[in-house]
């Protein structure tokens, strides 16, 4: 057996043991021998192979299906341009908690730096976005290198997991050949640990708990990549906490969950008649600068971190942090509770009336309208710019569904392919509400091969022909430059891109249809055309009417 064989036959098979399910495969030359190695174990009904001939993509799809299922995804690629076109799904799973086995082949040492073709340096290529990363080296046929190969595996599977999950990368360089042989000789046996892994990875015990102060007057916000929310919901409930969740936490649920705390938060006189005595903060807030400027004027400000190497803090307002807290219920009447209640719910109708005002497709009331058609057991993605944002805004409370964002970096790229990856993973129907240009800036995330899954998913497309949330930021006012470099504006025909791709299409036509675009399974595209003036005009309105109610609530 060539060497390059062996490494590939014990990566995969190690990797198996490790507990993989899922591998992406982007296809290439000096790959060959672990795409070879997975396509047996996939033959063999050992793991899920996911082919994609576009890396940017493929490795979007693998974080969407790491990012649903909670378990380790492989992606594979060849060497050069192909690692570094990873680069953008590795920085959101280091920022958002995602755990992936990036394995990058690579040309051997002595073809490096001499100008090789298809040669450029891989070495840590990911930087500090990765847990860890190491060369394989070139394998030999010697004994020793079974257990060095198996050992790095079970190190890199338990370093993607914990204590804080993520991206490792192993770089992999492979002389030729590339491909079996024909023969099955080696010099030590190939086989791994008949238990299971080579080496157990036992995660780490629990830390310390932090006892918070016992108090009616606290607030519990959840944001991105949040865990144990339900515990900590609970717990809020029972000290008479509101919960100011965004979507993505999957904390809005409730009797104490706050549907317009964007808009409370924007009245000064609220907040100062609101101030907290205590925040305590699970996951990454990020989507309101009222939220954020609300965890500047808490008296403690308490971080849930897991991993103590890494808190989120975007506004240095943290007090204490800790890996795990204890809401203490404290005895007393509901007023702190009902007043913000009150005051949501007023904000809630305020802008209610506004969006059912408007017989027209606008961004808000699809939000909100997709949401609580939803059938149950439903996951949906928001991209990460003006969906998860109209989301936050206006989503009521609902049980029973699964919010997901790529916010860890916040990009615009590979949206199409997360949601995929996620709608594989989801054992329900998946649905995508995604802009046109991170729809269009994704588009490959469409091509499918004859033999690789179709998920069960539902794009719909908000088409305001360009970057529309560039019109409720101050550049709008720059009239001569805007729609040139802001505004960006397309003349894409979204029916005949789907046509395309061989996936059955249709246009939302009324606010009211949004229920009926949900039927159907498989793979679709629903458009929604609206307009980016008139959105930027509806959410100025949206924003006096919510303000105004909660003045009344207050006078």
């Amino acid at each position: 057996m060539n060497p390059a064989t062996a490494l590939a036959t014990v990566l995969v098979d190690e990797l198996q043991r490790c507990g993989m399910t899922d591998a992406v495969v982007a296809p290439g030359s000096r790959s060959a021998p672990l795409a070879l190695a997975l396509h047996a174990a996939a033959e063999a009904g050992r793991v899920r192979l996911h082919v994609r001939i576009d890396e940017r993509s493929a490795s979007f799809l693998g974080l969407g299906i790491a990012k649903r299922s909670g378990r380790p995804v492989v992606l594979v690629c060849t060497s050069g341009t192909a690692a570094a076109n990873f680069h953008p799904a590795v920085i959101e799973a280091h920022e958002s908690g995602v755990p992936l086995i990036v394995i990058t082949a690579d040309r051997p040492p002595e073809l490096r730096d001499t100008g090789a073709n298809q040669t450029v340096d891989q070495v840590k290529l990911y930087g500090t976005a990765a847990r860890w990363s190491t060369e394989i080296g070139v394998p030999e046929n010697r004994p020793g290198m079974v257990a060095y190969w198996r050992s790095l595996v079970s190190r890199a599977w338990g370093l993607a997991q914990a204590p804080s999950p993520g991206p490792v990368h192993l770089n992999a360089a492979f002389r030729e050949p590339l491909i079996p042989d024909g023969d099955e000789s080696w010099c030590e046996p190939l086989d791994g640990d008949a238990t299971g892994a080579w080496t157990k990875v036992r995660p780490a015990t629990p830390g310390s708990v932090l006892h918070v102060p016992p108090t009616r007057r606290g607030v519990l916000v959840v944001g991105d990549g949040a865990s144990n929310v339900k515990r900590y919901v609970a717990a809020a409930s029972m000290a008479g906490w509101p919960v100011l969740a965004e979507p993505q936490g999957n904390a809005r649920y409730g009797d104490h969950a706050l549907t317009a705390h964007h808009f409370l938060l924007g009245v000064p006189e609220f907040v100062e008649r609101h101030r907290p005595e205590v925040v305590v903060t699970l996951g990454k807030p990020g989507l309101s600068r009222p939220l954020l400027s609300l965890l500047r004027r808490a008296e403690e400000h308490i971080v849930l971190a897991p991993d103590l190497a890494h808190w989120p803090d975007p506004v240095r307002s943290a007090t204490q942090v800790a890996p795990e807290v204890e809401i203490p219920v404290v005895s007393g009447d509901d007023a702190w509770l009902r007043s913000w209640r009150d005051a949501d719910r007023a904000a809630a109708a305020a802008v209610d009336e506004v969006l059912d005002a408007v017989p027209e497709v606008s961004e808000p009331r699809l939000a909100r309208d997709l949401v609580a058609a939803l059938p149950g057991g439903s996951l949906l993605l928001a991209a990460a710019s003006m969906p998860i944002r109209d989301l936050d805004q206006v989503m009521r409370p609902r049980r029973g569904i699964r919010i997901m964002a790529n916010r860890g970096a916040s990009g615009i790229d590979g949206l199409v392919s997360t949601a995929m990856g996620a709608a594989l993973a989801h054992s329900g129907r998946a649905f995508a509400l995604l802009g046109d240009l991170a729809f269009l800036h994704d588009q490959n995330g469409l091509i499918l091969g004859p033999r690789d899954r179709r998920p069960d998913l539902t794009i719909i497309v908000v088409n305001n022909r360009g970057g529309g949330i560039f019109s409720l930021l101050p550049q709008a006012a720059l009239a001569d430059p805007f729609e040139r470099v802001f505004g960006t504006p397309h003349e894409v025909d979204l029916e005949s891109l789907a046509a395309a791709h061989g996936v059955p299409y249709r246009r939302l036509e009324a606010a009211a249809d949004v229920p009926k675009a949900l039927v159907g399974e498989g793979l679709r595209i629903v458009e929604a055309r609206t307009d980016r003036e008139a959105n930027a005009v509806l959410h100025a309105e949206m924003r006096k009417a919510a303000q105004a109610a909660v003045r009344t609530v207050l006078s």
